[in-house]
């Protein structure tokens, strides 16, 4: 019997080890087929999942109370499993050169608990070569076992979207990869029990760590590209969203809108494959000249802010700005390497004062990563200007009247940075507002 069949009959068990946003959905996917293990260095998470919290608001709290997954904190549980998922996170370091910590001490803590006939996959998102030529050596070093003798690996990268719940695990097409046949046939078999959409079989893992590496790179670059055609737009005094809705209507325009660039994806992704790049003596032209577009956009929508204030004739310094939304995306509450606290910092360095508000994010992840503390709606009174940063659902329902009360009534001009677009532009075009998206 191989490990597949021995998973399916409940003689073996499955790990995911990395129960954030990516992991704790999988895990739970699999347990609707197979015994799974769930692992997570985070002690407080681990009780949430147990008390049937999610904190991350990606399957919700009924599902999690139901789950068959066992959920620990405790490594050597990993003992009792042989077909391993590996998701953790793969940041970048302030000086956006890989950080490989959380994918090496999962190799680590991984390896001291492998047992012979394992098969461990990959998901994290990384450049590559950095599943054979950097994690194998520390499973090897810390198991004291022989890759292709003792144990396989694979790699299968994520491509869940976190707050979306159509683009699911189950409704993507998975690719997958194996060092051997033999393992890519058991990988690709295993993944089929949860993903409906099916699976891709790459030729090898590195193909497949390049593929979804490119991915978020090829978004990021069209992001880009959006984002320049805002500035220039915005100099020559023409709304760029009514310019994309007009050239959409041929069939062959892609659809993308300018924005902030923040995650763990499309902001980092593209400094992997361009660190790897360097390496190999290849300086990026396209790929860094599209993320520093991306990363310079916060700075970019605080600096026309602020040319809006001196429009209004209201002064800069002492200023109060109500910033709407802090996470990343909409709809989600993290807020890891979110491009609002670009915006955030460059109005402080100004003088404004900005009032955060998501209703949203988790508060204690932002005061925790940012030094912030949230405001409530309550207390956005009496601004001196107001940016709608997140389209939260929470926020598409604000209409004008509501918007309106939020501002200082002695205000002449109410400055409103609409950055999304979200609400109807032809509303504040009057005089009383000055109105401003990308």
């Amino acid at each position: 019997m191989d490990l597949y069949e021995k998973l399916l009959s409940g003689e073996e068990k499955l790990s995911l080890v990395g129960l954030g946003y990516v992991g704790m959905p999988i895990a739970v996917a699999f347990a609707r087929k197979i015994k799974v293990v769930g692992f997570d260095l985070n002690e407080k998470k681990i009780e949430l999942y147990k008390a049937g919290v999610d904190p991350t608001n990606e399957v919700g709290g009924e599902v999690i109370k139901n789950t068959t997954v066992e959920f620990t904190a405790d490594p050597s549980k990993l003992k009792e499993a042989k077909f391993h998922i590996v998701a953790v996170p793969t940041p970048v370091n302030p000086d956006h050169t890989p950080d490989l910590t959380p994918v090496e001490g999962a190799s680590r803590i991984l390896g001291q608990n492998l047992q012979k006939g394992s098969v461990v996959v990959f998901e994290s998102t990384v450049y590559p070569g950095v599943t054979e030529d950097i994690c194998v050596p520390i499973l090897e070093k810390e198991s004291g076992l022989k890759c292709g003798v003792d144990f396989k690996i694979g790699y299968s990268p994520e491509r869940i979207n976190p707050g979306d719940k159509v683009h699911r695990l189950e409704t993507i097409t998975k690719i997958v990869s194996g060092m051997d046949e033999e393992t890519l046939d058991t990988v690709a078999k295993v993944y089929e029990l949860v993903v409906e959409a099916g699976v891709h079989r790459a030729e090898s893992i590195k193909v497949a760590e390049a593929a979804k590496v490119i991915e978020n790179s090829q978004r990021d670059i069209n992001i880009a590209f959006m984002n320049e055609l805002s500035i220039i737009f915005n100099k020559m005094g023409i709304d760029t969203k009514s310019v994309l809705e007009a050239a959409g209507t041929k069939w062959n325009f892609l659809k993308f809108q300018p924005g902030l660039v923040g995650g763990h994806c499309i902001g980092v992704d593209p400094y992997y494959l361009t660190y790897k790049a360097e390496e190999l003596g290849y300086h990026s032209q396209i790929i860094l000249s599209g993320r520093r577009i991306n990363d310079d956009m916060g700075k970019y929508v605080a600096e026309s802010l602020v040319k809006n204030l001196i429009k209004a004739d209201i002064p800069v310094k002492g200023a109060k700005v109500a910033i709407l939304g802090f996470t990343f995306k909409e709809n989600c509450p993290d807020t890891r390497n979110t491009k609002v606290i670009d915006i955030y910092k460059e109005l402080q360095e100004y003088g404004i004062t900005p009032v955060v508000v998501d209703p949203a994010a988790d508060a204690d992840e932002a005061k925790r990563l940012y030094g912030i503390t949230f405001n409530t709606m309550d207390d956005v009174k009496n601004m001196d200007a107001v940016v709608v940063a997140v389209a939260h659902k929470q926020f598409l329902s604000l209409d004008k009247k509501t918007i309106s009360s939020f501002f200082n009534p002695a205000h002449h001009k109410k400055v409103f940075s609409d950055i999304k677009g979200i609400y109807d532009r032809k509303e504040y075009l009057t005089d009383d507002y000055i109105y401003w998206r990308l």
